[in-house]
């Protein structure tokens, strides 16, 4: 105890310092490691840095003009010109290469009237191909102005032109056909079906071929023959039964000019004459 009267703990050993003194090969070792580690680290970002150059260079060098659609072959176009292509497909401007998106090109090739398909390939340096395959037209209908337009059998309207082609079955609907491009509306693809079903064995004796509003009942079809004889179609079911129908009549039925042959019922044909 302590003269205060209070207990006082034992004074402990101080275990003695480590003498600060530092050999100098561990300093000059320990020196050489920090400098080593940032040379390293160095080293690290020069070499990104030169893959980061390296990776630029080549970029601008693919999007230079020396890997641009500079060359474009068009295939099986017959009805548009090469610039039109390029222009639909967008390489009307000379991308890269590698800016060129093929179904993209697809897509819009594909939305000029004629086209039916379209495939687009790249070949490097600088070359693009453009395989078409075209529509061809398959039935008339008047259009605005007097004007003619050309149909494919999917309803796609190809053009509009100033004398009725030959050769072509007019088909007359509801609703008049839209502008080159566009497609045909629901209520008149019931002629357009008929028109492009025809059986070889009288297709060349129909001239004409209309879409009769029907009511509730439905629309209806007529087909005008060259005689002149009507036929009534009727809907679209059973075709190839009416088909053999009006076949039987024009071949042995004795038919008069103005006379009118229903065969919407398959197998009770009716004639009311003209």
């Amino acid at each position: 105890m302590n003269p205060t009267g209070t207990r006082t703990r034992p004074a402990r050993d101080v275990p003695p310092q480590p003498h600060e003194d530092i050999d100098p090969r561990i300093s000059a070792r320990r020196t050489e490691v920090a400098r080593e580690q940032i040379r390293r680290r160095l080293r690290l970002v020069g070499i990104g840095v030169a893959v980061l150059v390296v990776l630029f260079g080549i970029w601008s060098l693919l999007h230079s003009s020396l890997f641009s659609a500079r060359s474009v072959s068009v295939v099986g176009a017959t009805h548009e010109t090469t610039a039109q292509i390029e222009a639909a497909a967008g390489l009307a401007r000379h991308p890269p290469l590698l800016d060129v998106n093929t179904g993209a090109a697809v897509r819009g090739i594909e939305r000029l009237p004629w086209v039916r398909s379209a495939w687009v390939s790249v070949h490097w340096p600088d070359g693009v191909q453009v395989v078409v395959t075209q529509q061809s037209p398959k039935v008339v209908m008047v259009a605005a102005g007097g004007q003619w337009a050309e149909l494919s059998a999917t309803g796609r309207v190809l053009a509009d032109v100033t004398a009725r082609p030959p050769g072509l079955i007019e088909v007359a609907g509801p609703q008049a056909p839209g502008a080159p491009g566009s497609t045909l509306g629901a209520r008149d693809r019931l002629g357009l079906r008929i028109a492009t079903t025809l059986p070889p064995s009288f297709r060349a004796q129909v001239a004409l071929v209309t879409v009769e509003p029907g009511g509730e009942s439905g629309d209806w079809v007529q087909l005008a023959m060259s005689t002149p004889i009507l036929f009534n179609i009727g809907d679209a079911s059973q075709l190839r039964a009416k088909y053999e129908d009006v076949s039987a009549m024009l071949a042995g039925a004795p038919l008069h000019d103005g006379d009118v042959v229903d065969v919407s019922i398959p197998g009770a044909v009716t004639v009311t004459g003209g």
